[in-house]
């Protein structure tokens, strides 16, 4: 291919630049000044609390399976050594709980959301993702915070394995919205046209969650 040559275009190319159009792909990390760096009403804290609906699912690495569905061109069964072969990535974010903790420069690696859109090619009038958890958790997105620039499906955690406790083997990491959006113990990925909220979203917490907008609940 010569310098003056153009890729060929596919529908994943065509959904991209209406993406860009849409102003989607530009909601993911955000330069701000240091005393800007914490939400309101969030304080900082060095240790990482450990939320859930109470139930810990025990699922090992050799049991672990997801799925990605629904309104995309290439539906996606991995397995772990399928997940692994994927192109791998490190990001260092912030994380904001919508219970008022923020702890900052957590290390995580995984499968960045770009590369798995890249792989699952969402259909033209795919608008959100659900994500399903293990424990039966489920959270909704719209497609453009889902594909923000530093979110991606974590396996580690500063340098080691994500633990059981902290969603793995497998958790989504949205830095940008508080931190029930971000799915622990991921199982499946589910590309929908019309919104689905999740767990949380029909018990009174905000659809979106903007932690600098303090989206904490449906009437904020």
């Amino acid at each position: 291919m010569t310098d003056d040559q153009e890729p060929p275009e596919s529908k994943l190319t065509r959904s991209k630049q209406r993406w860009a159009r849409e102003g989607k792909f530009l909601t993911g990390r955000v330069t701000r000044p240091e005393e800007q760096r914490l939400p309101p009403g969030q304080h900082l804290t060095a240790d990482w609390p450990v939320l859930d609906l109470g139930m810990l699912p025990n699922v090992t690495r050799e049991r672990w399976r997801l799925d990605v569905y629904g309104a995309v061109e290439q539906t996606i069964y991995w397995d772990w050594p399928q997940f692994m072969a994927q192109p791998q990535t490190q990001f260092v974010s912030d994380i904001h709980c919508v219970t008022t903790w923020s702890r900052y420069d957590n290390q995580w690696e995984g499968l960045a959301t770009s590369d798995l859109l890249a792989a699952c090619q969402p259909r033209e009038d795919a608008r959100f993702v659900v994500l399903h958890s293990y424990d039966g958790y489920t959270t909704n997105l719209p497609l453009e915070d889902f594909a923000a620039e530093d979110a991606l499906l974590a396996h580690s955690w500063s340098g080691t394995p994500l633990e059981q406790e902290h969603g793995g083997p497998v958790r989504l990491v949205v830095p940008h919205l508080y931190f029930w959006k971000s799915a622990k113990w991921l199982q499946r990925i589910e590309f929908v046209t019309e919104d689905a909220p999740g767990f949380w979203e029909v018990r009174g917490y905000h659809n979106r969650g903007d932690p600098w907008a303090e989206q904490r609940y449906s009437g904020d």
